[in-house]
């Protein structure tokens, strides 16, 4: 009887080679870190933004982080909002890279406004940035990697899905919608070899929350209420992002990875 335990971290596990990725929300922060990352483990990777000219910035900083490791990158600008621009999009994408392996559904809005302050269109618009251009790309995203037999789905959803603090009751509302649309498409779409997972990142301090991270009652405030008492560094999200594109997550669906730095986890 062998008693040997496996090696846990076989050749490749971890790589992205063959891979090809899209990315939204990635000229900058949190996505930008993520693309870079998988294009750092080898994956051809589509970094989606609105603004032409920040994404082509965005795509030379990411084909120099992956050179040498196979991985490359390239823009593809359109506004998820605009669901005839993202299936144009998608075609244009699919018809030269041939496949879509893994989608990295990343844009989100914010609008923090109590209740009484906040219209119910302020809220529709949010749940079509936030929800409805995810649910649509995963809609065009799961026709391909269904017809290849395989498939990852992402989306970046956040802690404030799971808890609610006053005076952010739209995007709460939004974020815990697409937690749970990721458990719904992961039970429709596992029988056709897609996993569908969610990133929920805690606070990080990205170019957004710039003013906030220079408060220093919050970094305070941080220090007392979460396990790791500081800011996370947006590269800090971007092992999650690889984990979940990559072999290593392979039975491993409906799930949320919430990068917090122990946030949820204390009181």
């Amino acid at each position: 009887m062998n008693n040997a335990l496996p090696n846990p971290s076989p050749p490749g596990l971890f790589s992205l080679h063959g891979r090809v990725a899209l990315v939204t929300g990635a000229s900058r922060g949190l996505g930008l870190c993520m693309a870079t990352a998988l294009a750092s483990h080898g994956a051809s990777v589509w970094l989606n933004g609105r603004d032409a000219q920040g994404l082509q910035a965005a795509v030379a900083q990411v084909q120099a982080a992956a050179q040498g490791t196979g991985g490359r990158a390239q823009a593809l600008a359109f506004d998820v909002a605009d669901e005839a621009a993202t299936t144009k999009a998608l075609a244009h994408l699919l018809d030269h890279s041939g496949r879509l392996d893994v989608l990295l559904n990343n844009v989100g809005q914010r609008r923090r406004l109590p209740l009484s302050e906040l219209p119910t269109q302020a809220l529709r618009e949010l749940l079509e940035t936030n929800l409805l251009s995810a649910w649509h790309l995963c809609r065009e995203a799961a026709t391909a990697m269904r017809a290849q037999g395989s498939g990852r789905i992402i989306n970046t959803t956040s802690i404030a899905g799971p808890v609610a603090r006053a005076g952010d009751a739209a995007y709460t509302t939004t974020k815990g919608a697409l937690e749970a649309m990721t458990r719904a498409l992961a039970a429709e779409l596992g029988p056709h070899g897609i996993n569908v997972n969610a990133i929920a990142p805690g606070y990080f301090a990205t170019e957004t929350n710039a003013a906030m991270v220079a408060a220093p009652e919050i970094a305070q405030w941080l220090q007392q209420r979460s396990s790791l008492g500081r800011w996370g560094q947006p590269d800090e999200i971007a092992g999650a992002a690889v984990f979940l594109a990559s072999a290593a997550s392979s039975y491993i669906t409906g799930q949320v990875l919430v990068v917090d730095g122990g946030y949820l986890a204390h009181f």
